[in-house]
């Protein structure tokens, strides 16, 4: 059995590194089904762009490799978040003035694992040799 890798990269998320990473941290290192769970119940507004960009990943594990995977195995093997872009803004202050302040987005990037399906026929011959040796 084989591992296989894919990944997947949002960008510009409207949410602070620092908040979103908060986030990323309950599912790092954890398999995917597990973490998609958790994500779905945590209140933290960063958590449904984390979730998106984990199934991506795992659509793209799934539809894009040239074997099957066992959707049992896939695991998240890398999950990262920095900053993205800054949009410069103004808040109105006293006097006319204007007082400048940026706001931050997030990149999120999640890179995840699974191993090759086993065939049947491989499986059979497994058990076969085994009898035999027995």
């Amino acid at each position: 059995m084989t591992t296989h890798f894919a990944h997947a990269v949002i960008k510009g998320v409207d949410s602070q590194p620092r908040k979103a990473s908060v986030v990323a941290s309950l599912a790092r290192d954890r398999y995917v089904a597990d973490a998609v769970v958790i994500l779905e119940n945590t209140p933290r507004r960063a958590a449904r762009a984390v979730r998106k960009a984990i199934e991506s990943a795992t659509a793209n594990l799934l539809n894009n490799s040239s074997v099957s995977i066992d959707s049992k195995t896939i695991r998240i093997a890398r999950i990262s978040v920095t900053a993205g872009t800054r949009m410069r803004r103004y808040v109105p202050a006293s006097r006319g003035r204007a007082l400048p302040f940026e706001k931050i987005s997030s990149n999120i990037f999640v890179e995840v694992a699974g191993e090759e399906k086993v065939k049947k026929t491989a499986a059979k011959a497994e058990k076969e040799d085994g009898k035999e040796n027995k």
